[in-house]
């Protein structure tokens, strides 16, 4: 039985206000996960431990992440109503959800073959309606482009050329970059095929992106 509580929604509640305290400002990303059962994506180990702000690991060596992470990376995607949104690393599900609640097409990739499985079918479990995509990040969904927005959920060592082909002009890519487990989260905006706006937005640690054959 998958109980939501009173309890988990209080919570919560503080989680939000911890997360608008450290600078989270869009309240459709807030509202988001204010709605999120996040103690429902994490092992019994950690269960008491949900509602910190906190990454925790969820097998298959990869982690849910922080929570401020989640909401930091939305936010800077300035979501719209009924856009197409294409996330690499599906990973527990938790950041796809709250894309899902922003009235969104999410397209979710995942290369790890038991994280893909029980994500797909935890999720519509809880009210969230993604596409799932068993697959190599690194090559997108071109059958599927383009995408007003895209969100690389694991660290890249450089920003992925194939990504940007996928990406609409006018819109926003959000992938952190660097080697090792530190990276400098990178805001892509399109302007035109050839023509790109990249901001850099603070340093974050998140597990690295594979690019070999998927993980069965």
């Amino acid at each position: 039985m998958m109980l939501d509580s009173f309890k988990h929604k209080g919570l919560r509640k503080k989680l939000i206000e911890k997360l608008s305290s450290k600078g989270i400002k869009d309240n459709n990303v807030l509202d988001a996960i204010n709605k999120i059962p996040r103690h429902l994506f994490i092992d019994n180990a950690f269960i008491h431990f949900a509602y910190e702000d906190k990454a925790f690991p969820i097998g298959e060596g990869q982690t849910i992440s922080q929570p401020y992470t989640v909401a930091f990376q939305t936010q800077l995607l300035e979501i719209k109503p009924y856009e197409k949104v294409l996330e690499i690393g599906t990973g527990s599900g938790y950041q796809a959800a709250v894309l899902s609640l922003l009235d969104t097409d999410v397209f979710t990739i995942e290369r790890q073959k038991k994280l893909y499985n029980k994500t797909k079918e935890f999720l519509p479990k809880i009210g969230c309606r993604c596409k799932f995509i068993f697959g190599d990040g690194y090559k997108g969904l071109p059958n599927f482009a383009p995408f007003d927005k895209i969100i690389v959920t694991c660290g890249a060592p450089k920003i992925p050329e194939e990504l940007l082909t996928q990406l609409k002009v006018g819109g926003r890519m959000v992938v952190p970059i660097g080697d090792g487990k530190n990276q400098k989260m990178h805001l892509i905006k399109k302007k035109s095929s050839q023509d790109y706006d990249i901001s850099t937005h603070g340093n974050f640690l998140f597990v690295p992106m594979l690019d070999d054959k998927n993980s069965l």
